[in-house]
């Protein structure tokens, strides 16, 4: 009996060898198969029988056990391809190989569009839906702080059922951690005390030019005007300032309107950032080029006459901005 015995449990063990390295007929093309929390082997082997993905679930289970990975398996989304075999299907849920979903924060997003984007995601588990501001840096960790400008813009990968929480920790994190990079390698004789006041900068660098080769121009000229007690008088401060009453163009009114990021009326940087800066940006904020440029008007194209007097920047407003009118 015990010959027979052992015979029999080889030819078990062949035959569920064999099954488990065989591929799934029945997947002709990728499937989206989702493990809910909390799911068992078991109940996750039945439904794929039931699906006709697999046709001897207990085969599954036993392999599983047999391997040590019958209680690992984990939640998410994945894709079953053409030609696998169980045993890599059970290595995909034992290992969590689940689907990755993108989220793109665009430089020189606001705050705002950013929480837009994150409530608009499907795939995103929303715990921050309808809290304000303050209530969101609370629940962030980051009472009293202003949220603008602290979240790096990046593209994030993220399996199904991840938190807005989670999304906006890891770009806050990585936001910090190219600052305070950046803030190390920073020239000489700069007019910031702070990292928080290059990151200020940096967001008005980044929503005054997308031409990659202006943007340490454009610094060296904000650099200049602060070093010589110069206002900055930058439109997108003024923008961010009038908050919804911007209605796609800036009048003389506006330009006269107190608030705390009008430029035009303060003297040094704004109080916060104005929007969320990208790499490039923080690093130009910190090497700004060398120069003797004040002034800088756009041309029309995305690019910018710049000028080192008051004269030569009215005769290119003149020529680059009056001519339209």
């Amino acid at each position: 009996m015990l010959i027979v015995g052992s015979f029999a449990l080889g030819w078990i063990l062949f035959d569920l060898q064999g099954y488990m390295r065989s591929p799934l007929v029945a997947i002709e093309q990728p499937v989206h198969y989702t493990v809910e929390p909390g799911a068992s082997l078991i109940g996750v082997a039945n439904d794929l029988k039931r699906r006709g993905i697999i046709d001897h679930p207990s085969y599954l289970v036993w392999y599983a056990r047999w391997e040590g990975g019958a209680d690992h398996i984990k939640a998410g989304d994945y894709i079953l391809q053409p030609g696998m075999t169980p045993a890599r299907l059970l290595e995909q849920l034992v290992s969590g190989e689940v689907v990755q979903y993108t989220l793109t924060i665009p430089e020189g997003w606001t705050f705002r569009q950013l929480i837009a984007a994150l409530d608009r995601h499907d795939k995103i588990k929303h715990e921050l839906r309808g809290y304000n501001d303050d209530a969101i840096m609370v629940m962030l960790g980051l009472p009293g702080q202003h949220p603008e400008g602290l979240f790096y813009p990046d593209t994030y990968k993220f399996s199904e059922g991840t938190s807005d929480i989670v999304l906006l920790k890891q770009a806050y994190e990585a936001m910090t951690t190219r600052l305070e990079s950046e803030w190390r390698q920073r020239a000489p004789g700069l007019p910031y005390d702070t990292p928080y006041e290059a990151l200020i900068m940096a967001s008005i660098i980044e929503k005054e030019t997308a031409l990659p080769e202006e943007r340490e121009r454009i610094a060296g000229v904000f650099v200049r005007r602060l070093q010589k007690n110069m206002r900055l008088q930058t439109d997108p401060t003024v923008i961010y300032g009038m908050g919804e009453r911007f209605d796609g163009n800036i009048r003389r009114r506006d330009l006269k309107a107190p608030t705390p990021y009008n430029t035009y009326l303060i003297k040094g940087l704004p109080p916060t950032p104005i929007a969320l800066p990208g790499g490039a940006s923080i690093h130009a904020a910190l090497h700004p080029a060398s120069g003797d440029e004040l002034y800088f008007v756009s041309r029309g194209d995305g690019s910018h006459q710049f000028s080192a007097t008051f004269d030569e920047h009215n005769a290119a407003v003149r020529k680059y901005q009056l001519k339209r009118y």
